[in-house]
């Protein structure tokens, strides 16, 4: 039965199926199992059902809220700036310009590089003495030095600047693949009506271009607002005391500072119903774009 050739196709994906199990599924259902249980460094052999707990613990805490509005806003700023430096290059390098190519590999750099050196290069960057974000200001535009790592604002800022300049290359490689697509004969009509540069964009460009963007929005606010990495190295694990969490770093200290297996299995339950949540409602609202296109 299992050599006939309708089992073939199958067959070749057992392999795949196989690690997607292993790897996604099972640490997904391991980790609800968690969230349910007593589970820490006290109880890490004997940890016991305790059923909604954990999640009654989270919920009384004001520090979740603190932590999902921090959360919001790190994924929105992020989001917002990356559609919007990338989208208005991936127009520009859209049009008639010299070296389109040379620009084109050198502002794909950053999302080329890996995270982590980055963030550590940046880290050094925002140094308040001796990091070339510093001497720009001081010695070049004569303004005061800013404490990007001691104080708890410009700690948080810091790694979003350093976020966003990772995550441009990736909307603007979508938007210029969108902006490929567009037969050319719509902009030649619009010249011929005398549409300026803002209709045609308004009228051609942005409707053409938006069932394309709004699946790379919703990737990229999911990525934005699990991304760990950058605000973790860069603000040195949420420093200055702790002042600098999303949910996802918190989690992270939670489960490998304090050992409170279950209670960040709890959190990271709640972090993922926000993103499903977010996800089905993006969803709902693009079928209609999906329908049109």
């Amino acid at each position: 039965m299992l050599r006939s050739p309708r089992w073939f196709p199958y067959q070749l994906l057992l392999p795949a199926i196989v690690v997607m199990l292993a790897v996604v599924l099972f640490p997904l259902l391991y980790n609800f199992y968690l969230a349910f249980r007593n589970m820490s460094l006290y109880h890490f052999t004997d940890h016991r059902f305790v059923g909604f707990e954990q999640f009654r613990t989270l919920l009384t805490e004001p520090a979740l809220y603190v932590l999902l509005g921090k959360s919001v806003a790190w994924t929105v700023v992020n989001v917002l700036f990356h559609v919007a430096v990338g989208l208005f290059l991936a127009v520009v390098l859209a049009g008639p310009v010299r070296g389109r190519a040379f620009y084109r590999t050198l502002l794909i750099l950053p999302w080329a590089m890996p995270q982590y050196i980055s963030a550590l290069t940046w880290r050094g960057m925002f140094n308040y003495e001796y990091g070339a974000v510093n001497l720009i200001l001081t010695r070049l535009l004569h303004l005061p030095a800013v404490p990007w790592l001691t104080d708890p604002f410009w700690a948080f800022v810091a790694p979003i600047i350093v976020n966003i300049w990772l995550g441009f290359p990736f909307m603007m490689v979508v938007a210029l693949g969108a902006l490929s697509a567009i037969p050319h004969e719509l902009y030649e009509a619009a010249d011929l009506d005398g549409a300026n540069v803002w209709h045609k964009f308004r009228n051609i460009t942005w409707p053409q271009i938006l069932p394309v963007l709004t699946p790379a929005v919703l990737l990229g606010t999911i990525w934005t607002f699990n991304n760990m990495v950058v605000i973790w190295l860069v603000s040195r694990g949420g420093q200055p005391a702790d002042q600098t969490h999303i949910m996802v770093t918190y989690i992270y200290k939670v489960a490998f500072t304090y050992y409170r297996y279950s209670y960040a299995a709890a959190f990271s339950v709640i972090v993922f119903l926000i993103l499903l949540g977010f996800v089905l409602l993006v969803l709902r609202r693009a079928a209609p774009l999906e329908a049109r296109s």
